[in-house]
């Protein structure tokens, strides 16, 4: 009865009036779901951090840092849930809860006791109001390239819609200074101080240095010019000296510690799904990554480029009722990058797999260069990568990362890219 109502009404009412119905709805839903479970956010002091890439990363790190400093700490993420110390793996296979399983986080955190919140926060989430009524102590932007745009349409409106976090005046804000929306984003206003990172010369919290290893990164970061800061991690690339660098400013603004900061970048030894080593013990390196934007594709092959001894061997697809526009531009950049590809299928929800393909391949074909192989079957690719792999190579199993099932035909089947190495490989 819900679907038809909403169906007919859709169909009725203007584009602008629907909008007003449907922000009006979804407003008025969050505030009274957060009633229903006691209002549990407005007690807690909330660290949001959204972007395109990185997001689950960053977040990783100041839950880390925070621990560090010795507070109690609660972590909602797309890949891990922790409350007061106590961990899980997040398998609702969305980058959206629910308004109610937000409370219920929320509600869980006050009866902990915990100092400080720490959410990942989707463009979705924002656009869709699920954060109504929630104080933000710190707004944190990690970058925006091309994503979701079958829901925002235009890159314009998912700035927008990142923009609605910054809009609720937090107390700081935190941003990064070399990405190409810097100034976009620069224009609002924290209640109480506001900084940036990044390589760029101007950057407040300044990376400095980068060194890349194998099996984890090294940077010197400079906070207001004289502030100086070597940090270590487990986590390989480029790419996660900014999403370091983005917490330690966090961190920074919070007036932690900067030991503490140091050893709670180093604390992090692995994120799910997130440059993760599914098997140790092999000549050669086999990663698993969520990488399904192009940007996060990109960097991935270039931190593998970086560190790899040997040949970059890419299993990768794309996922069904999503942003058809980026399938061709990542079979593009998986061409350039790569050596050798192995194209598959990811979950394509309800939409012609072989139709997905396509789109890749057509990238793929249009640059060429990288051997490719097409296998739909995801299982059967993986153990051909593996099996073509040799000693100093790196094998990258993108797309799924820490997700335990997937969704295919509009069924859900059990399934998770670590497991399945780890199967094929009898670790």
């Amino acid at each position: 009865m819900k679907d038809t109502l909403v169906g007919v009404t859709r169909k009725l009412l203007p584009a602008g009036a629907l909008k007003h119905v449907e922000t009006v709805y979804r407003r008025s839903r969050a505030k009274v779901v957060s009633a229903r479970y006691g209002t549990p956010a407005k007690h807690l002091r909330v660290i949001a951090v959204t972007g395109t890439n990185g997001k689950t990363t960053t977040a990783c790190y100041i839950n880390e840092i925070l621990k560090e400093a010795k507070f109690t700490t609660a972590m909602f993420t797309t890949a891990v849930i922790e409350v007061a110390g106590e961990s899980q793996l997040n398998d609702l296979n969305a980058t959206v809860a629910t308004t109610a399983r937000m409370q219920q986080f929320f509600r869980d955190a006050k009866k902990a006791g915990v100092d400080y919140v720490v959410l990942e926060v989707t463009s979705h989430s924002l656009d869709q109001f699920k954060l109504e009524g929630v104080p933000i102590e710190v707004a944190v932007m990690t970058n925006l390239t091309q994503d979701h745009l079958d829901y925002h349409k235009t890159m314009d409106n998912y700035a927008a819609a990142k923009a609605k976090l910054f809009k609720l005046k937090p107390r700081f804000i935190v941003l990064n200074r070399d990405d190409e929306w810097f100034d976009y984003f620069d224009q609002f206003e924290a209640a109480s101080q506001k900084i940036n990172y990044g390589q760029h010369e101007a950057a407040e919290a300044r990376i400095d240095r980068i060194q890349l290893y194998r099996k984890g990164t090294e940077a010197d970061v400079v906070i207001d010019h004289q502030t100086h800061l070597e940090l270590a991690t487990a986590l390989p690339g480029a790419f996660n000296v900014h999403n370091m660098t983005a917490a330690t400013a966090v961190a920074y603004l919070l007036g932690v510690k900067l030991d503490d900061i140091q050893e709670g970048i180093a604390n992090l030894e692995a994120v799910p799904g997130r440059f993760e080593r599914a098997v140790d013990g092999l000549d050669y390196d086999v990663i698993v990554d969520y990488a399904h934007t192009p940007d996060a594709l990109e960097k991935l092959l270039d931190t593998a480029r970086d560190i790899a001894k040997g040949r970059v061997i890419l299993v990768f697809g794309a996922c069904g009722d999503r942003d058809k526009t980026k399938r061709p531009i990542m079979g593009e950049i998986a061409a350039r990058k790569a050596d050798r590809i192995f194209l598959t299928d990811e979950e394509s929800y309800n939409e012609d797999p072989d139709a997905i393909r396509d789109m890749i391949r057509e990238g793929i074909e249009k640059v060429g260069g990288a051997t490719m192989t097409e296998l739909p079957d995801r299982r059967e690719a993986i153990e051909r990568a593996l099996g073509s792999a040799k000693k100093g190579d790196m094998v990258l199993i993108t797309g799924m990362g820490h997700e335990q099932f997937r969704i295919i035909n509009g069924k859900r089947e059990p399934w998770n890219d670590t497991a399945v190495v780890r199967e094929i490989l009898g670790k």
